[in-house]
């Protein structure tokens, strides 16, 4: 039976690998220390929220969300910065359910809303549209990178 939980800082090292395998999905190098650490520092800061998805007590899949601020509307949003689900279980609901549970942890905080981005080829945007999250054709989106 599928069960969502929130992760605590505790959860870190059953997180990790999963952590490790959506860098690599995002062409980034494998570093399992590294991940861990990054996850265990924003648990124990309390700096982002985790949801794993966990099947027989294997951790499956795990959603993670970053609080952020709109000075415009004068409201908090969160930013679901990470989404991933084993590749052996994915197209099970799995990814529905942690989506969910992001727009549910949204609703009791009162936040604004929930933002993502996704690679332009990404077949997730199906799952997206399906639970009326809206692609957003207003704006242009830039970022800078620090080239040190």
């Amino acid at each position: 039976m599928l069960k969502i939980q929130r992760a605590q800082q505790v959860d870190a090292e059953r997180v990790a690998p999963l952590f490790d395998a959506y860098r690599v999905f995002y062409d980034q190098e494998s570093d399992l220390q590294e991940g861990k650490a990054f996850l265990d520092e924003r648990l124990a800061k309390k700096e982002s929220a985790v949801f794993m998805a966990i099947w027989e007590e294997q951790v499956i899949g795990f959603t993670q969300l970053f609080t952020t601020y709109s000075s415009v509307s004068l409201q908090p949003f969160y930013i679901l910065n990470d989404l991933y689900v084993l590749p052996e279980f994915r197209g099970k609901g799995i990814g529905e359910e942690l989506l969910k549970t992001a727009k549910v942890a949204c609703e009791e905080n009162n936040c604004k809303g929930v933002a993502l981005e996704t690679a332009k080829d990404n077949p997730a945007q199906r799952l997206y549209e399906k639970l009326n999250w809206k692609k957003d054709t207003d704006f242009f989106h830039y970022f800078w990178k620090n080239p040190s």
